[in-house]
């Protein structure tokens, strides 16, 4: 079933780069949900060894800020992604917004 999927989307973003439409006219026109476009669209351009990839937590080690970088906007958690990118998430972020976040991280 999943490879049915993969072989599905993997055509459709082929077309999409073919006809030279912008994805979200592509998307509208074959009524295809754009967000979920965009996914598979980044989940396939991965490397195959991090398409299946489960994700890793790790243990966090918390520290109280430093006089000189605290502030109300300073990160209470920052996220080092494989790739090195660095996400991070301040204190007053809501609860929906980070699982949404989390959510496509995974995939």
């Amino acid at each position: 079933m999943i490879e049915n999927r993969e072989e599905y989307w993997s055509k459709l973003i082929s077309e999409q780069e073919a006809s030279g439409q912008p994805a979200r006219t592509f998307c509208r026109e074959r009524k295809l949900g754009e967000h979920s476009f965009y996914q598979w669209r980044r989940r396939l351009k991965q490397p195959p060894s991090l398409q299946n990839d489960p994700v890793h937590f790790a243990l966090l080690e918390a520290k109280a800020p430093s006089v000189k970088t605290a502030s109300p906007a300073a990160a209470a958690l920052e996220l080092v992604l494989p790739g090195g990118e660095r996400l991070r998430i301040g204190n007053d972020v809501q609860t929906a917004t980070l699982r949404m976040v989390l959510e496509v991280l995974r995939g």
